[in-house]
């Protein structure tokens, strides 16, 4: 059996080679006859789709989209749901060496506008429940799925040959999530597709026997990384659901379909702890990313699902680069409160209290820059360039283990201490009457501490508990984790401010 070492080096001499052809690793090689996805629907009936029959249509496609004048390098946003045109549209956009610009359903036009326009996209494919949104954004063209979209695709010849744009050709365009400030333009080339496929069988253990569910939106990184790329250069099947989260149709796609590998948000897991919905369910392997998962959620896991849900940490520029791995040849113990060890192929630090990447000692790390954004790239590296900087405080143990604190701007300083949200939140999260939490630093309205801190919770208390409620919160943090971060004002609130892809914008509640 070839070692890690041996394994990662065969990934990157596929995917980083000069003569690299996205569409050839990521359909074209595999067994024709292999499930490439299952697309399940809201009433939990399902298709599949073969990697022969994506390869035909999207071949079909390239020629429709070639002679609409799609070509190498251009910028084309999809906006579409989990549905089979989506990763028939995504394959074809590869063939032509174009690149894709993934457009959330979710979002309103402004922000649709701002990666059209930032992208200089000419062509923009959509689906009917979404086409409205485009409608005020000039000078594009819009192809829509529906009778002229599968006219295009039948009626097309297939296309003779892939445009090859090797390892350091772009594959992908991605916009941060704008938690802190603008989106920023990420460009993934297809090298990335090693650090990819190292996740999903190093971190996730995605075995060929699994059903593998990734939950999150291809709209959004983790999404478009774990269930759309990676399974398709790995070969193993993702499930597609076309129907809306919640916990009850959650715990019906896993039984329907017999789902042994899910990986989700916090968020998700969450609302699944506090439904009950997923009694009687049991998992192989169960993974969270995207917010820092709280302890009690991971103690839920092992109680309810049999298996402990495994943390996982990465960002868009990065992919996920440190876990609480589940490969045999990586898993290691989980330790409260962290998020694991680096991911082989990635070396880790800590610089001036940030979680740090070590750019030399990082084969797998495909990250060079926002796109025609020096000053913005700037901020992300050390002055020599040896470490790439996340913008997230933490600390290492002696173990190796890495801890989450913050975002380095939602660092909260009271009265000389710096205080980690999430720290907070997890205390707080633990109440059986809290069913989310954000945590915030405001300004001491005395100017004695700097900062005070203060919480926003969403409750199943009546009205008339909240004041109670309030009380034994802050009882809470002070009895059982520390006097100085206790919170002084508790904001009771309907739900929290996130982004799309389920992050708090912390930055939201300091402005209220």
């Amino acid at each position: 059996m070839p070692g890690i070492h041996d394994t990662l080096a065969g990934w990157l001499a596929d995917y980083d080679a000069a003569g690299a052809d996205a569409a050839r690793l990521l359909c074209d090689r595999h067994d024709p006859q292999a499930v490439a996805f299952r697309f399940v629907n809201p009433d939990l009936t399902s298709e599949t789709m073969t990697y022969g029959e994506l390869a035909d249509r999207s071949r079909r496609l390239a020629t429709a989209l070639a002679e609409r004048g799609v070509k190498r390098e251009d910028r084309v946003p999809v906006l579409m749901g989990k549905r089979p045109e989506l990763v028939v549209t995504l394959l074809a956009i590869w063939r032509l060496g174009a690149v894709h610009v993934p457009l959330f359903t979710a979002f309103a036009t402004g922000a649709i506008r701002l990666r059209v326009e930032g992208s200089a996209a000419r062509l923009v494919v959509t689906e009917p429940d979404q086409r409205a949104k485009l409608d005020p954004i000039d000078g594009i063209e819009v192809l829509e799925t529906g009778p002229e979209f599968d006219a295009l695709v039948s009626g097309s010849a297939p296309l003779a040959e892939n445009e090859a744009v090797g390892g350091d050709g772009a594959l992908l365009q991605l916009y941060t999530s704008g938690t802190t400030g603008k989106p920023k333009a990420v460009v993934v080339p297809v090298r990335a597709l090693a650090a990819f496929h190292c996740y999903l069988h190093y971190g996730l253990d995605v075995q060929a026997e699994d059903v593998y569910w990734n939950a999150a939106d291809p709209g959004w990184a983790y999404g478009l990384y774990y269930g759309i790329v990676a399974p398709l250069v790995a070969g193993r099947p993702n499930l597609l659901f076309q129907g809306g989260f919640t916990p009850e149709s959650t715990a019906a796609v896993m039984r329907e379909h017999g789902v042994t590998n899910f990986a989700g948000a916090p968020t998700m897991y969450r609302a699944l702890s506090k439904s009950g919905a997923l009694s009687g369910v049991t998992l192989r392997r169960a993974s969270s990313a995207g917010e820092p998962l709280t302890p009690d959620v991971v103690t839920w896991g092992e109680q309810t699902l049999g298996t402990p849900i495994r943390d996982h940490y990465g960002q868009t520029e990065l992919g996920m680069v440190i876990g609480n791995h589940w490969h045999a040849d990586v898993v290691g113990p989980i330790k409260d409160g962290s998020m694991g060890r680096p991911l082989p192929g990635f070396a880790a630090g800590v610089v001036d209290g940030q979680i740090a990447i070590d750019t030399p000692a990082s084969p797998l790390l495909w990250f060079a820059g926002y796109h025609e954004a020096p000053d913005k790239t700037a901020e992300r590296f050390t002055e020599d360039t040896r470490w790439y900087l996340t913008g997230d405080t933490g600390r290492v143990d002696e173990d190796g283990y890495y801890f989450f604190t913050a975002r380095d701007d939602d660092v909260i300083l009271a009265a000389g201490y710096r205080i980690g949200p999430f720290d907070v939140e997890s205390v707080l999260i633990t109440h059986p009457q809290v069913t989310d939490v954000a945590v915030v630093g405001r300004p001491d309205p005395e100017g004695i501490r700097g900062e005070v801190v203060e919480a926003f919770v969403v409750t199943t208390a009546a009205p008339a508990e909240q004041d109670a409620l309030a009380r034994a919160l802050q009882d809470l943090v002070r009895d059982t984790y520390s006097r100085h971060a206790y919170p002084r004002t508790v904001h009771f609130v309907d739900a929290l401010p996130k982004t799309p892809s389920g992050k708090i914008q912390r930055y939201l509640l300091r402005q209220r």
